[in-house]
């Protein structure tokens, strides 16, 4: 166990079954993407106009304090949807989250930056097998629009490392006021294009699961749980997302990545999760050094 802080009131069974239900729905975006004839921005104009009325329910609660910082996190997030919906269009749904997952190299730069975070060797070890796993993406014999959509999935990490930071500066703030303004912003720079497209029934069903489940249900579900489960766990069961994603591409559309990319994948994820283990045994390492050095000293009798 590490030092941070669990509610063990929640039954833990029930938030694993959340963080898995969470994962698969984030999956579907890929394929949902994929199928769907609508331009990006109108993607995620539709997908965020969906969204909001379901944030707005789940921060019924919350009070709505914005500042700078959230607004900048907002932006990002808002941003990071759209190139990671135009990756998708141009690119295989595997290079598309792989790439967005280099988003930890970021992190570690910007928090050192900004948050003065100072890097751990862990750190600059991940950072190396990032960017060699970045190498093999870019190996396979593509298109030009595949290697545009490469480019657009890696500015998506930036963008999602850039959210991130804003996102953890704030000690007091919520980050679902961040997620719901992205959406606002979503819904209103991308309504002109919405308007322009095809409203067939097939549209509007996945254009309202996106939406309503994919984005809105799957973020309360993740935030209920994550409170219930540490940290490391957690983020070890969403990392099925990035695996699941282009599984369901390749089994409905038969679109599967070149072999280096899928070499460039494993380290990926593989470098994101291994940072995770190691982080978790150096966090219990100091959480025991903590409890020896402040555990009271039994005095003798007078």
């Amino acid at each position: 166990m590490t030092n941070e802080t669990i509610d063990t009131t929640y039954p833990r069974g029930r938030a694993v079954l959340l963080l898995f239900v969470t994962a698969i729905l984030w999956s579907t975006s890929g394929i949902l993407i994929k199928i769907i004839d609508w331009q990006p921005m109108s993607i995620l104009a539709g997908r965020s106009a969906l969204a909001i009325g379901v944030f707005v329910i789940y921060l019924r609660n919350t009070k709505w304090r914005f500042n700078r910082v959230i607004i900048l996190g907002a932006v990002a997030c808002c941003v990071t949807q759209l190139l990671y919906i135009t990756s998708m269009k141009m690119t295989t749904a595997a290079n598309a989250i792989f790439l967005q997952y280099t988003g930890p190299i970021y992190v570690i730069l910007l928090g050192a930056l900004f948050l003065r975070e100072r890097p751990t060797r862990t750190d600059w070890f991940t950072l190396v097998l990032i960017l060699a796993g970045l190498g093999f993406f870019f190996g396979d014999e593509l298109s030009l629009d595949g290697r545009i959509g490469n480019l657009l999935a890696i500015l998506s990490g930036v963008t999602m490392a850039i959210m991130t930071v804003c996102l953890r500066s704030q000690k007091d703030g919520s980050p679902g006021l961040a997620i719901l303004l992205a959406h606002i912003m979503g819904a209103v720079i991308g309504l002109p294009s919405m308007l322009r497209e095809s409203f067939a029934l097939q549209n509007v069903a996945i254009m309202s699961f996106l939406g309503i489940v994919q984005i809105g249900i799957a973020f309360a579900l993740y935030s209920t749980a994550i409170k219930h489960v540490p940290a490391l766990e957690a983020t070890l069961i969403v990392t099925l997302e990035p695996i699941l994603n282009p599984l369901w591409v390749f089994l409905v559309i038969g679109e599967a990545p070149g072999p280096l990319a899928l070499l460039g994948g494993i380290l990926v994820i593989g470098a994101v999760v291994a940072r995770g283990l190691i982080s978790a045994q150096s966090g219990a390492r100091e959480a025991s050094r903590r409890r020896r050095t402040t555990r009271p000293v039994k005095s003798g009798s007078p």
